[in-house]
């Protein structure tokens, strides 16, 4: 599958216009926003966990990043609430679930295949700056 996979062109995705397709785990389910590939892709998307939800143990072959939205996400290294950034490079495993449910922005297999760098983050304690010439725009670098 490839979808707004050539990244020399401007795409604008409305991801809420988007549907919720199934992911091969029951109670999570995604919005696919780019893809390179099929189950295992270079990909970015909006994933869905309900309530109890769980995914099986994986190992990150490309390494994953992603931003909690919404809810709570869990694994084995701990519990992340929305506005947590987490990176996991490639070769990393772990099992995701979430009791209370949520909502991740999540890029997968974009990674330099040497890179073993971990990041966790909560965004919400870094101090916004307005860059300059940009009205009405706070970044988190």
């Amino acid at each position: 599958m490839e979808l707004n996979a050539d990244f020399s062109q401007r795409v604008i995705v409305r991801s809420a216009d988007l549907d919720w397709q199934p992911s091969p785990m029951p109670g999570v389910e995604r919005r696919m926003l780019d893809r390179i590939g099929d189950e295992k892709a270079r990909a970015t998307s909006i994933v869905r966990y309900a309530p109890g939800s769980e995914f099986s143990p994986h190992v990150h072959g490309g390494g994953e990043e992603f931003l909690v939205l919404a809810g709570v996400f869990q694994d084995e290294h701990g519990d992340f609430p929305a506005r947590s950034y987490v990176r996991n490079p490639p070769t990393s495993k772990h099992t995701p679930a979430s009791a209370p449910g949520c909502i991740i922005f999540v890029k997968l297999w974009q990674f330099e295949r040497s890179d073993r760098t971990h990041i966790r983050i909560d965004t919400h304690k870094l101090p916004a700056i307005h860059p300059a010439g940009r009205s009405g725009i706070r970044v988190k670098p």
